[in-house]
């Protein structure tokens, strides 16, 4: 769920997930043969996670300046950085002693650069209190490398799961659509146990019939009237259901005017096998031309650029189609996924924002004939205002973009996704050209659809350049204002 929270730079993080190594005061100063004092010290990692109860009192820490094991404790559940999310990060403090003697009211948090002759302690005592201590400490030092899980595979398949559906029945109310979306193992499972189910059931009801009626009792009887001919047994029974729903008529077996209940149970037959017939028919003549086989030839570039157009930092990508019949009315869409924590404290995790490739200029609608580079402009409406090379690294996004349309052949919409991780956007680069002139028409070489190279472009964030041009314009201003000659007055 925070897979997407920004990641800190190390050294202006104040609860980031990177270690820290901070110095906490314990209790008073201590005299010292010098003249002057030692403040008891304790080192430890990563200032958010130590606990107000661990620092209840002085003699919480031992002598050699360790906290004991049961003091220490995991990340808490409420940090921002930490794997069970939360609200807002606050740093911990200690729990001061009812005790004024033994810790004044000026006690309190120091930094290691603000306290004067500090000398650097090392953590002594046993090596295995010593190693549980790194293994406590190597997962949350690494926690900001773990790799994430996606929210769109590259291929378009969204990566969530629900669970806990209380009300399932409402799949039933829409058979047709469950039937559609069942994986083809499961759906030939369906196609082929409608129609068994039908010819036993069908089958068992004209045996109990003929063996009510006593047909079966008198097989082989050529003086009696049977309700179903050669029907003396249940094989004879199902083989005359089979034939009956789909209408075989091998002329062995028939039903006869001598009873009412055949003719009736030969009509529901027919009618209950018309409509299993138009429903899986159906279902399996839109499984098999479901556009999202359609979504395969459409592909993306592998990865983003970020460089200057129009004297304007851009994030573009590149699309293309692989058929010659084109998609109607293709349009282009992209999200921003990203978690954020509001100014009250509240953490909306995978966070939708809209990503403009021209929606307001028509840019968005596509002729999607050849590859198309789609450009999405960087100014103060974007998100990634701020955005520059250097923070680049340290954000966790993810970038999705759909890609809709009508298929030109069947009429129907079709839809293609993917995905960018902030890994797979390359700062100062531009996708290479892959057409060509040729005669009579232009040539598209799809080796270079994922060719990039690299040009000169600033590091900066949009935001910075552009207040580095409102800061230049008035310097020029002004230089031109002194080269001009001064006009008498009352020119």
């Amino acid at each position: 769920m925070l897979a997407y929270l920004p990641r800190p730079p190390t050294d202006t993080s104040r609860y980031g997930t990177f270690p820290q190594k901070v110095w906490l005061l314990l209790g008073p100063r201590a005299p010292s043969g010098g003249g002057g004092g030692q403040w008891p010290l304790l080192t430890h990692w990563l200032l958010p996670t130590l606990q107000p109860e661990a620092l209840a009192a002085p003699g919480a820490a031992a002598e050699d300046g360790h906290l004991p094991a049961a003091k220490r404790s995991p990340l808490m559940p409420n940090h921002p950085y930490s794997p069970y999310g939360g609200g807002e990060p606050s740093p911990a403090t200690p729990h001061r002693p009812s005790d004024p003697s033994r810790c004044p009211p000026a006690a309190r948090w120091h930094p290691l650069p603000s306290v004067p002759g500090a000398r650097s302690r090392t953590p002594e005592g046993p090596p295995g209190r010593r190693r549980r201590l790194l293994e406590e400490e190597g997962p949350v030092a690494q926690g900001g490398k773990r790799q994430r899980q996606r929210y769109v595979t590259k291929v378009g398949k969204c990566q969530v799961n629900l669970g806990n559906i209380q009300e399932k029945k409402r799949f039933l109310s829409d058979i047709f659509t469950t039937i559609v979306d069942l994986k083809y193992r499961w759906f030939l499972f369906v196609f082929m146990m409608c129609y068994i189910l039908t010819w036993v059931a069908f089958g068992t009801v004209y045996f109990l019939d003929a063996w009510a009626r006593g047909d079966v009792a008198h097989r082989g009887d050529p003086t009696w009237r049977a309700c179903i001919q050669n029907v003396d047994g249940f094989v004879s029974a199902l083989l005359f259901s089979v034939e009956s729903q789909r209408t075989i008529g091998y002329g062995a077996r028939m039903v006869t005017a001598d009873c009412a209940e055949g003719v009736i149970l030969l009509m529901a037959q027919s009618i209950v096998g018309s409509m299993i017939d138009a429903l899986m028919v159906g279902c399996m003549f839109v499984k098999i031309s479901r556009p999202k086989k359609r979504a395969q030839t459409l592909i993306f570039s592998k990865n983003c650029v970020i460089s200057r157009r129009d004297e304007q930092l851009c994030l573009m990508f590149r699309v293309g189609d692989l058929r010659d019949s084109h998609m109607v009315d293709a349009k282009i869409r992209a999200k921003l996924i990203k978690s954020r924590q509001t100014a009250e404290g509240e953490f909306i995790p995978l966070e939708q924002s809209e990503l403009n490739l021209g929606y307001d200029t028509g840019e968005d609608r596509l002729f999607l004939v050849e590859p198309q580079i789609v450009c999405h402009v960087i100014n103060r409406r974007s998100p990634f205002w701020d955005l520059s090379a250097e923070s680049l690294r340290r954000e966790q996004f993810e970038i999705i973009i759909i890609l809709e349309g009508i298929v030109e052949a069947t009429g129907m919409t079709c839809q293609a996704r993917t995905s960018y991780t902030e890994d797979e956007i390359l700062w100062g680069y531009r996708f290479e050209p892959c057409m060509s002139l040729e005669k009579g028409a232009f040539h598209v070489d799809y080796s270079r659809f994922e060719m990039t190279f690299e040009v000169q472009t600033p590091a900066a964030s949009a935001k910075e350049l552009q207040e580095r041009q409102e800061m230049e314009l008035p310097t020029l201003g002004l230089c031109w204002d002194q080269l001009l000659p001064p006009q008498p007055p009352g020119t």
